[in-house]
């Protein structure tokens, strides 16, 4: 019976966890400024070319691997994820944990409000 509670309440605060700030509306000027951490590697005007990683205009609700003339990563392609909101979240929070062999060298960004505006400032680039 114990045990039957502590997996009930290692659920329960996982629910919470996930429903946090991590998922809250970000703001996307500010996401902007936190982006600049980004534009060594991304660009994101539309049309923009690829640098050392994908254009990322576009990139929300896009299928992962998809832009054309990058040269991804055989784990990004065999993915087959998509870059909704949460996904988003989770591969920047540290992205060889969703993608073990991605090229991406970044480490993440902590911070859920940090995520949460770069996700917000991403939608925008539609």
């Amino acid at each position: 019976m114990k045990r039957i509670f502590l997996i009930l309440s290692a659920f329960a605060m996982a629910t919470v966890s996930f429903s946090s700030a991590s998922f809250a509306e970000g703001d996307a000027v500010k996401g902007q400024k936190v982006f600049k951490k980004c534009k060594a590697c991304h660009s994101v005007n539309d049309g923009g070319k690829n640098l050392v990683g994908p254009n990322l205009f576009g990139i929300v609700g896009a299928k992962a691997a998809q832009k054309e003339g990058y040269k991804y990563s055989k784990a990004m392609i065999a993915s087959g994820l998509t870059w909704d909101e949460a996904t988003l979240d989770t591969y920047l929070t540290k992205p060889k944990a969703l993608v073990k062999k991605t090229k991406m060298t970044f480490v993440g960004l902590k911070k859920d409000k940090h995520r949460a505006n770069v996700i917000a400032y991403l939608k925008t680039l539609q």
